[in-house]
């Protein structure tokens, strides 16, 4: 059984630590206010996440799965389960539980009411207090000293090394995917279009092409190719919002041809610097270090793309080009 310091600093076991991973329905209808909207967190194309408080005043997100989701709600609940199961890193959100779970009820179908067993599919993370990146950049921006920016984009790039090194592809990388605990510590969340690769395998093809506008490789949009390099296209956005904290407006374009051209056209280091006043030397560095990363990953040939592993390498200033 796993243990948490409580508040008077005694080593006691929390509600949250000794629950089942296999929640009721009941139980997170009680902690959610049965599902109130004042409670709503934030809502998705896969479902809406609620703040749930435990007994114990230990809050916890439960998101409910949505019946008219992009793709399967089934395949959704059974990919996000099973990949982020497995996924125990510090830079990424953790599932506490889920609930899979059939109830009766009166519906109408075809002019008559009918009773039906319908199922709710719900799964439970750990509360981040933060939010998301994309709140904390674009709606309420305090994000404004470098440094946290730096450490948040550093921390998802650790997190997406992890992710891929179990052969996993995210396939829905943005700022709304990235939570943010009360350190600012960044954690990659979302893994209801995620792709299991078998261990040999480097790249599939789907017909089925979802994702969020604005994020998706082209070579995955065009010709439904899979693969780590898929999610490297959706970091370099996500590297050049949080270093400009400049909003990717997707409009008509799936992979940001736009944003993408305004930031190779503009920031330039002269206007880093511009950018910038009063920063030293290694923080402008930093900065066009992050330009130019970003850029490289947006490359429409994926080949070009540098690999997660280097990239970690250059920000931690490892090394200084791709391989």
């Amino acid at each position: 059984m796993s243990t948490s310091w409580n508040r008077t600093g005694e080593n006691k076991p929390t509600v949250l630590s000794t629950l089942p991973k296999e929640l009721p329905l009941d139980f997170l209808k009680t902690i959610t206010g049965q599902f109130a909207e004042e409670r709503i967190l934030g809502v998705g194309a896969f479902g809406t996440v609620y703040e749930g408080t435990m007994p114990d005043g230990q809050k916890i997100a439960v998101k409910r799965l949505a019946e008219n989701s992009p793709i399967a709600r089934d395949k959704a609940f059974n990919s996000e389960v099973q990949n982020i199961m497995a996924l125990q890193h510090e830079n990424i959100v953790k599932l506490v539980g889920f609930s899979h779970e059939g109830q009766k009820k009166v519906v109408l179908n075809n002019g008559r009411y009918i009773v039906a067993d319908i199922v709710e599919s719900l799964l439970c993370y750990e509360y981040l207090s933060q939010g998301s990146l994309q709140k904390n950049l674009f709606e309420v921006p305090i994000l404004t000293d470098w440094d946290t920016r730096f450490k948040i984009i550093k921390g998802i790039c650790k997190g997406l090394v992890f992710v891929h090194s179990i052969g996993i592809v995210h396939m829905d990388l943005k700022p709304q995917n990235i939570l943010l605990d009360d350190k600012m510590v960044p954690k990659i969340a979302d893994f209801g279009l995620s792709r299991l690769f078998g261990q040999e395998q480097t790249r599939m093809n789907t017909q089925n092409v979802v994702g969020s506008y604005g994020y998706i490789a082209p070579e995955y949009l065009y010709r439904g190719e899979i693969s780590n390099k898929s999610d490297i296209y959706s970091l370099g956005l996500l590297i050049l919002e949080t270093t400009t904290m400049q909003k990717n407006c997707p409009g008509n374009e799936p992979s940001a041809g736009s944003f993408i051209k305004s930031v190779r056209e503009n920031w330039t280091p002269n206007h880093i610097v511009s950018q910038f006043p009063g920063s030293d030397g290694d923080r402008l560095q930093q900065v066009n270090k992050c330009i130019i990363i970003g850029l490289e990953c947006v490359e429409i040939d994926r080949q070009k793309r540098p690999t997660i592993e280097n990239i970690v390498d250059r920000l931690n200033g490892l090394c200084s080009s791709t391989s």
